[in-house]
Formats: structure tokens, sequence, C-alpha cells
């Protein structure tokens, strides 16, 4: 099998060097729109690199691995699907659902493989959770806690790119809500602060979010975000039902302190990002797309999921802006006909 992976930077190099030394993978063809970095990076896999994208359909692949900046992701979903191509894409599959639906529509009529790069549904932590809820464990599900903060801001110059903290952070929260319930949600309530740094402002973004939202059975689900926490990078769910509450994300290195006298003592390595925290399950994803491809399993997780975690972004976004509850019948893609 032959893989042409677009895009070299942070993650594209972590996709490179899992898809590289994959027994059923034969090769790569790794591009960049900064050539000296994929001629690098494919120097040190013993792998090939192509001057650009042109090159990767026009060479010849079995798949491609997308991992660009997001405002390129619909088009390169397009191409791959119009060569008939099978593609994994990092989230999201754009910005704005227009483009989102496009790039779907475009997969669908070709009848091609969309996977979408969620890799907490890889993530031991998450897959135990969605097993004891959908096992009955804990009863009747009632509230869902879940948060995500990063330990440092990024560059000023990205924010305005990312997207906003809804679509580029909390959409993580939103899919795996949904993958873990088995929910749909119905109603959101959002709120942002932009009290920290001035960048946030300027890029018309916040560093802190919440939101509150109602899943379809009257499961109640907060969920929170921010970009400064300097305790290190937290990622959690807690889940309590009549019967039971679990939690994800709680271990020796998560960055929390108990005030407690007999509470757990700090974390002596708190976690300090995404791609070391969630590092086991980036390679299982990848793994997966190669058996996807394959054709030995199902898609995991294809661009209508994708689409159901960006409208309820949209959603938080609409309510944060408006102060306004919103249902999510008010958000464009609610049904496979995309109304």
């Amino acid at each position: 099998m032959r893989i042409g992976v677009i895009g070299t930077g942070r993650i594209g190099t972590i996709h490179a060097n899992t898809l590289s030394r994959h027994r059923e993978v034969g090769s790569l063809i790794l591009t960049d729109a900064n050539a000296a970095r994929a001629q690098e990076l494919a120097h040190r896999l013993g792998e090939t690199a192509a001057p650009g994208v042109e090159e990767i359909f026009r060479w010849g692949v079995d798949a491609v691995v997308i991992t660009t900046a997001t405002s390129a992701h619909a088009e390169l979903i397009g191409r791959a699907a119009r060569s008939g191509l099978p593609v994994f894409c990092e989230k999201p599959i754009a910005l704005d659902l227009p483009g989102t639906l496009s790039a779907i529509s475009e997969v669908e009529t070709a009848g091609t493989v969309l996977q979408m790069g969620f890799q907490r549904r890889f993530d031991a932590g998450y897959t135990g959770a969605r097993e004891a809820v959908r096992s009955g464990r804990l009863g009747r599900l009632h509230t869902v806690r879940a948060l995500t903060s990063d330990q440092a801001p990024p560059d000023a110059a990205w924010l305005p790119l990312s997207g906003g903290l809804y679509r580029d952070t909390l959409i993580h929260d939103f899919d795996v809500l949904r993958w873990v319930t088995g929910r749909e949600v119905t109603d959101v309530y959002a709120a942002g602060s932009d009290a920290g740094p001035r960048m946030f402002r300027e890029a018309g973004d916040v560093d802190t979010a919440a939101a509150l939202l109602t899943l379809d059975d009257g499961t109640l689900a907060t969920l929170t975000a921010t970009r400064m926490n300097g305790a290190g990078y937290d990622v959690r769910m807690e889940l309590a039902g009549e019967r039971d509450q679990i939690v994800v994300g709680l271990d020796d290195r998560t960055p929390i302190a108990s005030t407690e006298p007999t509470g757990p003592p700090a974390a002596d390595k708190p976690w300090t990002g995404f791609l070391e925290r969630f590092g086991p399950a980036y390679e299982a994803e990848l793994n997966a797309f190669v058996e996807v491809v394959r054709g030995e399993r199902a898609n995991p997780c294809d661009g209508r999921e994708a689409l159901q975690a960006l409208r309820i972004a949209e959603a938080c976004e609409l309510s944060r802006r408006e102060r306004r509850p919103v249902r999510l019948a008010e958000i464009a893609g609610a049904s496979p006909a995309f109304a």
C-alpha cells in the first residue's frame, strides 16, 4: 500500500511516523507547503518527498492522509474523492457548514471513504466510558461534565485561522460526547470570556468558554475549555448515573491538586499537550484507517460525524454571540439531505 501524506507539520510528522513503520504500508509520498520540511522528514523516514500536491495524485497512491492547514481540507478531500481515493483528514473538514457539506457531498457522490481524525474515539479512557454507558453500568445517565484545558495559548497569528475555541478545541468534546453517550444534542446555551490576553479580543475569539448542552434523552452536559491552564494540559469527562459515576482522564499526570488533607498529591509530571496525552490514540486511529482502506473494518468516524460536531460548535458560537439558547434544529445540515 502506498499512501500520500499532505502536510508534514506536528501532527503530519506523527502520522507519517506511524504509517512508515506499519507492516501493511509499503511506502509513503510526503509533501508540504514547506518543501524543505517534507524533504527532511522523508529523508529521516526513508520515504519519498514530492514537490507538491499534484505529484501526490499523478505519481499514484492508494490513499491520502490530509494534515494541512484547515483552509485546504475541503478542497483536498474533494480532489481525492474525484480521484477515487480513500482519505483520512484531521478535523475539521472546514471551518464553515457550506464547505463541510460540499466536501461530504463530493465523497458520497464518488462513493469513496472519508475518515475524520477525532482521536479521542481511540483513547482507552473514552472507550471504557462508552462501554460503561452502553452496558448499563451507570444506570440512567443524568449528568456529563467535560473539559479541555490547554496549558499555554497558541501563537497570536494562528488564532484568526483557528475558527475559534468552540470549533477548534471543544469540537473534540462535542464529538466524543455523542460517541460515548450514543445521544444527540438538542439544545445549547453557551458563554465565553475574552478577559485574558489581548490577542484573543483582537482575533474576535475567547480564551475561556462554557456550554450547557441538553441531550435528546434529557441528560445534561456541561463543557468548558480554556487556553490558559498553567498547571498543565487537562482533558477529562465525568459521567454520573443513578447507579454509578466514572471519570475519563484522571491519572497520576492529571494537572490538578486537592485541598483536602487526605487528598492525592499534585502530579509530578503533568501532561503538557495533546500530542503527548493522546499519543496512543493518534497511532490507533491511523492503524484503523489502514484497516478501512484494506476493507477489513467499517469507517469508525465518517464525514457526517464531523458534521454533527461542527453543528454543535456552530450552535454554541451563535448562542455566545446572541446570548440566548439555541436549538440544534436551527443549524443547517440536520438531515441526510443536508437540510
